[in-house]
């Protein structure tokens, strides 16, 4: 596979350190000459001094034929540029930007980029797995779609204790995928009670997050 790693920072570094050692071809672009002369004194000729978000640069590191380019610099409207200019002049089959606003994530979905990678959210979501019955915890967003998988763990207080799924209100559209009970994965059925200490892992849409978690960690 070949990667365009845009941005040489520690987060590119290691990014193109790990994909050469795999075997993929990879051209990292970076911004400031000295960096990209370290950058090479380490990985060896893989990279060029460049401004990643113009059309020439990523031209000459061969975007045309790239499966990804992974905007990885400190600036969210950097990668978001670095995207779009990949995707809109050299058709780039995939792109991921890194984030570091979370919020930034959905506007970035809209505007055509595949992926994105936010560290914030990874600890946030860490974070909140060790402070139950709060939130839903989300665990995975699907690519191309507003689809995500969250966590709920129900607390003794919840009031969909003791009852059936079948007579637990859900928002549209959401469904409980599994259940996790003492470790052991439950695929519910609608007759399927709902006990204290269940770990739910979900379905739904951003935009039916708040309903959904009402509807599970409600009192």
């Amino acid at each position: 596979m070949f990667v365009i790693v845009a941005g040489g920072g520690k987060v590119g570094f290691y990014l193109a350190k790990e994909l050469v050692g795999q075997g993929h071809e990879v051209v990292v672009i970076e911004r400031e000459a000295h960096r990209a002369a370290e950058i090479e004194a380490e990985l060896g000729s893989i990279v060029m001094v460049g401004m990643a978000d113009e059309a020439s640069v990523l031209r000459e590191a061969g975007a045309e034929r790239a499966d990804l380019v992974a905007a990885v610099t400190g600036d969210d409207e950097d990668n978001l540029v670095i995207c779009q200019v990949a995707k809109s002049r050299f058709h780039s089959d995939r792109t991921i930007a890194r984030i570091n606003n979370p919020k930034n994530a959905e506007i970035f979905q809209r505007l055509g980029i595949d992926d994105t990678v936010s560290a914030t959210d990874v600890v946030l979501s860490m974070i909140e797995q060790e402070i139950p019955g709060q939130h839903l915890v989300p665990l995975l967003r699907l690519r191309h779609a507003d689809v995500e998988v969250v966590e709920a763990i129900i607390q003794d207080r919840s009031a969909v204790v003791g009852r059936r799924l079948r007579d637990i209100s859900l928002p549209s559209p959401s469904s409980i995928a599994v259940i996790i009970r003492d470790g052991t994965p439950i695929f519910p059925q609608p007759d399927t009670a709902v006990v204290a200490g269940d770990e739910v892992v979900a379905f739904t849409t951003s935009q039916n997050e708040p309903a959904l978690r009402d509807a599970l960690l409600g009192v």
